[in-house]
C-alpha cells in the first residue's frame, strides 16, 4: 500500500540530492509530486514532412539517417555536431552543442523522429537541438509531453522521470473524494485517472476531461468552505441591530430623483437586513458613471 507523505528522496529516481533541488519547489513528499501539475504541453504526437515546415516552428519530423555525425570544433569550449537527415519531400540538418555522447547514436539508413525548433535558411533547413527517438520508442517524441515549472538545476527529462515513478506508486488506489452521484451527474473522471491523465494524457481530449475534474472539485471545496464560514459566522458573530423605527423610506423621498422598482427593493432588504442581529454581507452594484447610482452609493455608505 502507498503512502502519500512518503518522503521525495525515497521515490526512485530521485535520492538526497535531488530531494533537495525537488525540496526548492515545494515538493516534500509523493502527494506534492503527484499535484505538482504542469504548466503547459507540447504536442509531439504528429509529424510533419520537412518541405512544410514553417521558419520558427516547433515540430516532429520522421527521417532517414543520410550521413555520418559530423564533429566540428569552433573555439575551446564548444563544439558542434551535425546530422542530415530525410523524408520523402526534403532534407533537414540536424544540429547539437557539445553532445559528445551523440556520436554513435545514429546508424545509416536507420529511421529516427526528431522534435525542436527548425530555421529554414537560404538553402537548407536546420533543427537545433532536438530531443529525438529511435522509429519505434516514443520516451521523447509521439506523445502529449507535459511542460513543468523548474528550478535551473532540475531538467524537464528528470522530472518527468520521476513523476512516471512517482504515478507508479499510487497505481489506481487513489481515495476518492467525491461520491458516485457527482461523478455521474457531472461525468467526472474518478481521482486517480484525472491524476494520471493531467500529467500524461493520451490526448487534449484526456487533458480536458482530467482538468474539468479537478477544477470542478477545486471549486466545490471552496464553495463548501466559504458556505461553512459564513454559517458559523451568521450563528456565532452578532452585527448591529439598528431601530426598526427608523424608515429608509424617509431618506429615499429625500433624493432629488425617482428610484427604479429595482433599487427601491434593494434599499428595501438592506433596511430591513440593519434591523437584524445577524451580521449583513452585501455588495451594492452600479454601473460605473451613473450619477443616480453613484448618489444611492454615497447615500447607503
Amino acid at each position: 500500500m502507498f503512502d502519500l507523505n512518503k518522503e521525495i528522496k525515497y521515490i526512485k529516481g530521485v535520492g538526497p540530492a535531488r530531494a533537495e533541488v525537488l525540496n526548492s519547489i515545494g515538493i516534500y513528499n509523493l502527494k506534492d509530486l503527484i499535484t505538482y501539475f504542469p504548466r503547459n504541453y507540447e504536442d509531439r504526437g504528429k509529424a510533419k514532412n520537412i518541405a512544410d515546415i514553417e521558419d520558427g516552428e516547433e515540430t516532429l519530423i520522421e527521417a532517414i539517417c543520410v550521413s555520418k555525425m559530423l564533429e566540428k570544433r569552433i573555439k575551446k569550449n564548444m563544439v558542434i555536431y551535425k546530422l542530415t537527415v530525410r523524408d520523402e519531400t526534403g532534407i533537414c540538418h540536424i544540429t547539437w552543442f557539445n553532445q559528445r555522447y551523440l556520436k554513435t547514436k545514429f546508424k545509416l539508413g536507420e529511421t529516427y523522429k526528431f522534435f525542436g525548433k527548425v530555421q529554414k535558411r537560404i538553402g537548407f533547413i536546420e533543427m537545433n537541438s532536438p530531443v529525438f527517438d529511435e522509429e519505434n520508442t516514443n520516451k521523447n517524441t509521439g506523445k502529449i509531453i507535459p511542460i513543468y515549472s523548474l528550478t535551473y538545476n532540475l531538467s524537464q527529462n528528470v522530472i518527468r522521470q520521476i513523476m512516471e515513478n512517482g504515478l507508479k506508486e499510487i497505481q489506481t488506489n487513489l481515495e476518492e473524494t467525491l461520491p458516485n452521484y457527482i461523478l455521474e451527474d457531472y461525468n467526472l473522471d474518478d481521482i486517480t485517472k484525472a491524476i494520471n491523465n493531467i500529467h500524461f494524457p493520451k490526448d487534449f481530449g484526456e487533458y480536458n476531461k482530467a482538468r474539468k475534474r479537478l477544477v470542478f472539485e477545486e471549486l466545490l471545496i471552496m464553495q463548501l468552505a466559504l458556505l461553512n464560514l459564513k454559517t458559523k459566522y451568521s450563528v456565532d458573530v452578532k452585527g448591529i441591530e439598528f431601530n426598526k423605527n427608523i424608515k429608509m423610506q424617509d431618506a429615499i423621498e429625500m433624493l432629488p430623483f425617482k428610484l427604479t422598482g429595482a433599487q427601491t427593493r434593494v434599499l428595501e432588504e438592506i433596511d430591513k437586513d440593519m434591523e437584524n442581529s445577524k451580521p449583513m454581507n452585501r455588495l451594492l452594484q452600479g454601473d460605473v458613471g451613473s450619477r443616480k447610482n453613484s448618489s444611492i452609493y454615497n447615500f447607503c455608505i
